[in-house]
């Protein structure tokens, strides 16, 4: 095989036969495409008049003052139509999917909003669309199921395994070997078999372009550290993207560590994992003796998925960028606090990168700069802390 999809020696592209193809007609149009004048603007236009970019990078003083230390800015992607970083990729893989030909959509999703940004950009362009999730995230995410619904989607409840996002992986990829004469698989993180890492992160890159020019002009200089949570790691990928040339900026990416990483209830597979190929392709994995995926566990549904994306691998390993994890109880702590401090609900996927840059700026000089991406809202997950904290009554 070629070196083409690997980024040191995770990435690639085990797949099945019938797959090859499909996935190489993919990567011819993306790279066709993805320099294209006319594609560009296309894109550009829809960022900006539907989604709503460029969005704010905004400075939390009032939790930048009460902890202490490093200022903190968040990159407002919760500001976006359909309320997170998801439907950067959507629109643009909507546009390749449309020079394809192809009318038919499907989609896998964990925490649901890669869903409604998929069914968003479906009605948008006339297409048609099935959304694969996990039965236990269909209930723990019934506001998005319905979401999705509501804007035309086939959501079809995985009922095998662990009933989370890994199981919705598999269902999407086994429509795709089927359905693949006139399906197109829009996947929504950085990982999968080459070239959706490399599509993903094309598209995810407008956030460090844009946060990287923003903190210059307020600023004047680059920022100290750069901050996301990392499942699969596509709003990660999305804020590293621009920085990672400039070695002064440190990446950070938090996992989530769930009830603990000592208790292997979390799905931290970088912080507690190792190399193996899920997905059709290699990345740090959470893995059994027989490499065969762990079950995983998180207090949100968009990061509970055991491998990651393959670039993140080689960013850990090469040390470009570190690695750290969070407990439900320290992400929702954070979700707590940045409600009542900045009156921003961050979704519990973000409020993990929230809780690290909270133990992160008191250690740092006030003049210090921390980037969080803020990479979704908090809408989507009221029910569920709502009713958690009801329980514990």
């Amino acid at each position: 095989m070629s070196n083409e999809g690997f980024y040191g020696e995770y990435g690639g592209s085990f797949v099945p036969p019938e797959l090859k193809n499909v996935l190489q007609t993919l990567a011819d149009t993306f790279e066709k495409f993805k320099g294209n004048p006319e594609f560009n603007e296309e894109l550009d236009y829809y960022l900006r008049e539907y989604v709503g970019r460029p969005n704010p990078l905004y400075l939390a003083e009032k939790l930048s003052h009460q902890l202490g230390g490093a200022k903190i800015y968040l990159k407002r992607e919760d500001l976006n139509h359909t309320g997170a970083h998801k439907i950067n990729n959507t629109i643009g893989q909507v546009l390749l999917a449309k020079r394809m030909g192809l009318k038919r959509i499907i989609a896998e999703t964990g925490a649901g909003q890669h869903g409604v940004a998929t069914a968003t950009a479906c009605a948008l362009f006339d297409l048609d669309c099935i959304i694969y999730m996990g039965e236990e995230d269909t209930k723990r995410q019934a506001l998005n199921v319905f979401r999705m619904e509501l804007l035309g989607a086939k959501v079809v409840p995985v009922t095998r395994g662990t009933k989370t996002l890994k199981d919705a992986v598999d269902a999407a990829l086994e429509d795709l070997v089927m359905n693949h004469q006139d399906t197109f698989y829009m996947l929504g993180s950085a990982v999968g078999p080459h070239p959706y890492p490399a599509i993903v992160k094309h598209f995810q890159a407008v956030i460090s372009r844009e946060a990287r020019r923003q903190v210059l002009a307020k600023e004047g200089r680059l920022p100290d550290a750069v901050l996301a949570c990392v499942g699969g790691g596509s709003n990660a990928i999305g804020i590293f993207a621009d920085f990672i040339p400039d070695q002064s900026v440190r990446l950070i990416g938090v996992e989530p560590a769930g009830y603990g990483i000592e208790t292997g209830k979390h799905a931290a597979p970088i912080s507690a994992g190792k190399p193996g190929i899920i997905h059709g392709f290699k990345c740090y994995l959470m893995s059994d003796e027989q490499g065969e995926p762990l079950p995983t566990h998180s207090i949100s549904a968009g990061l509970d998925y055991p491998g990651v994306g393959p670039e993140h691998s080689y960013l850990h390993d090469t040390g470009r960028a570190e690695y750290v994890h969070i407990t439900d109880m320290e992400a929702l702590d954070a979700f707590h606090t940045l409600s009542k401090v900045e009156g921003i609900i961050p979704a519990l996927e973000s409020s993990h990168a929230v809780a690290y840059a909270m133990k992160l700026a008191p250690t740092m000089s006030k003049d210090s700069i921390l980037i969080v991406n803020l990479s979704g809202r908090g809408d989507k997950d009221v029910q569920q802390i709502f009713e958690m904290m009801r329980d514990k009554q």
